[in-house]
C-alpha cells in the first residue's frame, strides 16, 4: 500500500486544502485561472500579456524564465532577467507570479520573485529538487510527468510535503499516449480520482494536454465539469510568432472569449469565476510600453 499519509484525503467529508498565493487562493470556490505567456520574451510582451489576462480574469501570472526544452538549440527563457520582468509585471497588475524552477541553483533567484514555484513535468520526480521547494514556505505547483501514474504523481508530492510544505497544488497537464492527434492526452478522469483521494487542490493545464490553441477552450470546459479548481493557460499577443509553444497559446481575444464562455459553466457546476480586473492602459504607458492594446473587459 502506498504511503500517502500527507496527501490523502482521510474521510469523505475531509475539506479540501487551498493553497493561498499573495491574495488569491487556488481550492476555494473559486475556479482559479493562471495565465500567461509559455516564456518571457522581452519586457513589452510580458507586460501586455499580464494586463490582458488580469482584464479577462485571471488571477495569477504564468510566465517562463528558465525553460526546458527537448532541443538544446530551442528558445531556453531569458534566465535572471526575466525574473525581474515577471516582478515588473506583478507591480504592475497585482497578479502573482507564477514561474517554473529547473534548478536547486536558482531556488534562491526565483523563490525571490514567485508567488507560485512551478515544478515541470520533467522534474516531477526530481526528488533532490522536491526536497529543496519543500523546505520553503512558498506554493508549490506540481505538474503530472509525461508518463506518471496518479499515484507517482501523489508520492510526488509527499516528497514536497514531507520536507514541511504543505502549500501544493497538482496540475493535470496530459500524458503521454500513442494518440498523435493532441501533443499529450489530457487525462480527464485523473481530475475526480484526485480529488478523491487527496485534498490538495487539482488545476488542469489544457494548453500542453491539446498542443493546439483551437482545442483549449473545450478541454478547459471539461475540466471545469469533472471538478477542477482552476487551469493554467498559455496566452500569448502573437502566437504565430512566439519563441515557444505558439501553436497552442491563446490570442488575447481568444482568452477572453473563452473566460467568458467558462464563466456561466462554472455556476452551473458551483464554482464561481470571479468578474475581470481592469487596469488602465496609461498604466502601461507610464512605464514606457505602448498602449496600443486592446484590453477586454
Amino acid at each position: 500500500m502506498l504511503d500517502t499519509r500527507l496527501t490523502a484525503r482521510t474521510s469523505p467529508t475531509q475539506p479540501s486544502t487551498a493553497v493561498h498565493a499573495a491574495g488569491e487562493t487556488v481550492g476555494g470556490p473559486a475556479f482559479t485561472v493562471i495565465a500567461g505567456p509559455c516564456s518571457v520574451e522581452n519586457r513589452e510582451m510580458l507586460l501586455l500579456s499580464a494586463a490582458s489576462v488580469r482584464a479577462s480574469g485571471a488571477r495569477l501570472l504564468r510566465g517562463g524564465a528558465f525553460k526546458p526544452r527537448t532541443s538544446p538549440y530551442a528558445f531556453r527563457g531569458l534566465g535572471a532577467s526575466a525574473l525581474e520582468m515577471l516582478a515588473e509585471a506583478r507591480d504592475l497588475t497585482g497578479l502573482p507570479v507564477v514561474t517554473e524552477l529547473m534548478d536547486a541553483r536558482d531556488l534562491d533567484a526565483v523563490d525571490a520573485v514567485a508567488d507560485v514555484i512551478q515544478i515541470g513535468a520533467r522534474n516531477m520526480q526530481n526528488f533532490s529538487l522536491l526536497a529543496a521547494v519543500g523546505e520553503r514556505d512558498t506554493p508549490v505547483l506540481l505538474k503530472r510527468g509525461m508518463s506518471a501514474t496518479v499515484n507517482e504523481l501523489l508520492l510526488a508530492a509527499e516528497h514536497v510535503m514531507a520536507h514541511g510544505n504543505s502549500q501544493v497544488i497538482l496540475c493535470e497537464r496530459g500524458i503521454r499516449t500513442f494518440e498523435t492527434a493532441t501533443r499529450n492526452t489530457l487525462d480527464i478522469s485523473a481530475i475526480p480520482v484526485l480529488k478523491q483521494e487527496t485534498h490538495l487542490p487539482v488545476i488542469v493545464d489544457p494548453s500542453h494536454a491539446a498542443g493546439r490553441a483551437d482545442l483549449v477552450p473545450a478541454l478547459a470546459a471539461a475540466a471545469i465539469a469533472v471538478g477542477a479548481d482552476g487551469l493554467i493557460v498559455e496566452v500569448h499577443p502573437d502566437p504565430a510568432s512566439a519563441l515557444s509553444d505558439g501553436a497552442q497559446s491563446l490570442t488575447f481575444d481568444a482568452f477572453a472569449e473563452m473566460m467568458r464562455a467558462l464563466a456561466p459553466l462554472a455556476r452551473v457546476c458551483g464554482r464561481r469565476l470571479d468578474l475581470p480586473l481592469s487596469i488602465p492602459l496609461d498604466a502601461l504607458s507610464d512605464n514606457g510600453v505602448s498602449s496600443s492594446l486592446r484590453v477586454c473587459a
